[in-house]
């Protein structure tokens, strides 16, 4: 079999001027393409470089360096730009790196032409054993903090670029834009080797100027502006991207016409998503792989797919069902992982479950290990993250879930008396600390031990994951959230691939004004008393008696573009109707009397807050009402079920005085989820913006009213207008 570099010789052999790479306005013919990677294979061959670190931002410069160690027979390693800092140097001190190439503006080292510098590095640690053959070394995301090196060789990368090129015989392309960094396999093979084998033209972009930040950080508006302008026919997609590409064609806001072929991977794709993508233009087609193959082993292409499959598997390779419906993979293996004195087997286990069906379609359903896979692509070990949030941060017990999502999150217990806003900070420090893709999201707090009675632990204390996945809803509905900051991925004005991620982070503040209210603190040390319940209570029913009728006002004002949340404003209108009746049933129950406080007036913040929703609704964004679900949701959560049964423990109160505490806690936490898909699904700069301002508004106010409950030792201190 002809190699890679032999095999684009053809192409530039037949095609000598057709362009090949276009990036900053200018273009690379295929007679150019193979010229430059000749010379700068010859620089490397004479400064006597073997092993070499690839660095830097998608361009030509990285294209030209990564086919120039082919050709010069350099061991090639991509170097992430999402890797942390130390797994960097876990990365060059294993691979025995001797040299870093990098193609970036002002890159430090030896000038080599075509924008590429190299940088020559003193090896200081004996390097890990290498498998003879080896042409690339490709460093997964790192399930742990650690990523594990897989040996790719040659040969194996040219037999999946022409498997794929063979299996997308009848599908004609000719400019592919690279979105996902060349670092990732993925991209590297499919989305370079592959269309320049095709006759096509590759186009590349830094990814700060498509939005891209990060392994998963983007600023959305900008990644679709970027492709109307250029307008490729394919792209790769991971589920995130796919996700917020079907989205932004939904409402218009995405030309969909020039698309030939957009592979989707790297994670679980709902179907749903897939059949949303083909109605409104989008040629999505899901396909399933691993590094150790060479980074893709199925896929479906159009006139041989089927629904719910990842696609026949590719020519070149056998796929059969072990034991307990593991997915095994025979043929074009890779050699091994760096440092690991065996080659690899001839049958790789992937840990994933699935089937083949009778006619050779492949459907993937999950994996028999606990990997988790987010939905950028990158592998997490749970128990990673988990032993970091016991030792850093001193939770008793840690459970790490989120596969599928753009991070994880994490269900902790503490037994001890720190505050939500100490919790927070820990955490904070914690996702500092971490490469941007493990970042935890939203951390929620128990303060009740899981046990071995209620199915949750094993008898050697380790979770039982598939019982508190299956749970979970009921689980989080019992704790309290904490959204702890995360690393800004974005530049300026950019914001993170999902938009509730961002409303979380760029509320943050303003939430602490919330988390930090002294009522908190009182209910814990028993301070409560009934006066401050009831006092509650009543500000509670002075915003829950609004709630609908804001509802109605910010659908009746909302634009047509925005007719999916006119669609969820339904929803959530007979979700919420009555509610307000039930604190007057509260309040009943406590003694208090119902008439008279429906006829009172709240206190200042609250009546602050109402006023300002439905200035926002009827003068500014209505969407700016979402807010306040933002706010009242999640807080709800936070206070309700965890604070609700020491409240009543001690004021001694039947249940009857805890319908809307206890209700709201399971309420909101399903309301919530739904609240975090919708808010996703909000493109709009300015909606966005507006509905970040308004929780932000929301949240000091709240916060003021929450800092005026009247406690045990400040009694005769404030005064209210409820009464």
């Amino acid at each position: 079999m002809a190699s890679l570099p032999e095999l684009l010789q053809q192409q530039a052999d037949r095609f000598p001027a057709r362009p090949a790479l276009r990036f900053d306005g200018r273009e690379l013919s295929y007679g150019d393409l193979i010229a430059a990677a000749s010379a700068v294979a010859e620089q490397l061959r004479i400064q006597g470089i073997t092993r070499a670190g690839l660095a830097g931002d998608n361009s030509a410069a990285w294209v030209i360096a990564d086919l120039a160690c082919l050709m010069a027979g350099v061991v090639c390693v991509p170097v992430p730009g999402f890797f942390s800092d130390s797994q960097r140097q876990h990365l060059m001190a294993r691979a025995g790196l001797d040299g870093l190439l990098c193609g970036d503006v002002g890159a430090a080292g030896q000038a080599l032409g075509f924008g590429l510098h190299l940088e020559f590095l003193s090896v200081r640690a004996e390097p890990a054993r290498m498998h003879e053959g080896t042409a690339k070394i490709t460093f997964t995301s790192g399930s742990t903090g650690t990523p594990k090196g897989v040996c790719l060789s040659a040969e194996q990368m040219a037999a999946t670029s022409l498997a794929l090129k063979e299996r997308l015989g009848q599908v004609s392309l000719s400019h592919h834009l690279c979105i996902l960094p060349l670092a990732t396999l993925l991209e590297n093979i499919a989305g370079v080797y592959l269309p320049l084998l095709m006759g096509a033209t590759v186009e590349l972009a830094s990814l700060a100027s498509l939005g891209m930040t990060g392994s998963s950080g983007l600023d959305s508006p900008r990644l679709i502006e970027s492709l109307n302008r250029i307008q490729p026919d394919s792209l790769i997609l991971v589920p995130e991207l796919a996700a917020l590409l079907v989205s932004a064609a939904e409402q218009g806001h995405l030309t969909t016409d020039g698309y030939s072929f957009l592979a989707v991977g790297g994670g679980k794709v709902s179907p749903d998503l897939l059949s949303r993508g083909r109605a409104c233009g989008l040629p999505l087609y899901e396909g399933y792989g691993l590094s150790e193959c060479g980074s893709v082993v199925a896929l479906n292409v159009p006139g041989d797919e089927r629904p719910g499959s990842v696609g026949r598997p590719l020519n070149h390779i056998r796929v059969e069902m072990g034991a307990d419906r593991e997915i095994l993979v025979q043929g074009n293996a890779h050699l091994g992982y760096l440092g690991d004195d065996e080659n690899c087997q001839r049958v790789i286990h992937t840990g994933d479950l699935g089937e083949l069906d009778g006619q050779g379609f492949l459907r993937v359903d999950g994996r028999s290990k606990n990997l988790l896979i987010t939905s950028f692509g990158r592998n997490i070990s749970p128990e990673w993250l988990e032993s970091e949030l016991v030792q850093a941060i001193g939770a008793r017990q840690a459970v790490v879930f989120g596969d599928g999502e753009p991070r994880p999150s994490a269900l902790i217990t503490f037994q001890d008396n720190r505050s939500p806003q100490d919790i927070s900070q820990a955490l904070t420090e914690l996702n500092q600390r971490l490469p941007d893709y493990a970042q935890l999201t939203a951390v929620y707090v128990r303060r009740q031990l899981l046990n071995q009675a209620e199915g949750y632990l094993t008898a050697n204390g380790r979770p039982v994951r598939g019982q508190i996945q299956s749970d979970l809803p009921a689980l989080l509905a019992k704790a309290f959230p904490i959204y702890p900051n995360t690393t800004d991925l974005n530049p300026p004005g950019g914001s993170h691939m999902a938009f509730f991620d961002r409303l979380q982070k760029e509320t943050a503040e303003a939430r602490n004004h919330v988390q930090g209210a002294p009522v908190i603190t009182a209910i814990q040390e028993q301070r409560f008393r009934l006066e401050g319940y009831t006092w509650f209570l009543t500000q509670a029913y002075h915003h829950v008696k609004h709630t609908v009728p804001l509802m109605m006002a910010c659908g009746g004002r909302l634009p047509e573009r925005l007719e999916f949340i006119r669609k969820a404003l339904v929803e959530y209108i007979e979700e919420e109707y009555g509610h307000h009746e039930w604190i007057l049933n509260d309040l009943a129950a406590c003694g208090e009397d119902k008439e008279r406080i429906r006829h009172g007036r709240p206190d200042t913040s609250i009546e602050l807050m109402v006023s300002y929703l439905y200035n926002q609704i009827d003068r500014g964004n209505p969407v700016a009402f979402f807010g306040m679900v933002q706010v009242l949701e999640g807080t709800s959560i936070e206070l309700a079920t965890p604070l609700g049964e020491q409240i009543q423990k001690q004021l001694g109160l039947p249940d009857q005085a805890f319908s809307y505490l206890y209700s709201h806690g399971a309420l909101d936490q399903d309301h919530f989820e739904f609240f975090r898909e919708l808010m996703d699904s909000i493109t709009d700069p300015q909606d966005q913006q507006a509905i970040i301002d308004s929780a932000n508004m929301v949240y000091r106010l709240y916060g003021d009213m929450l800092h005026s409950i009247p406690l045990a030792e400040q009694q005769g201190e404030h005064r209210h207008e409820a009464a």
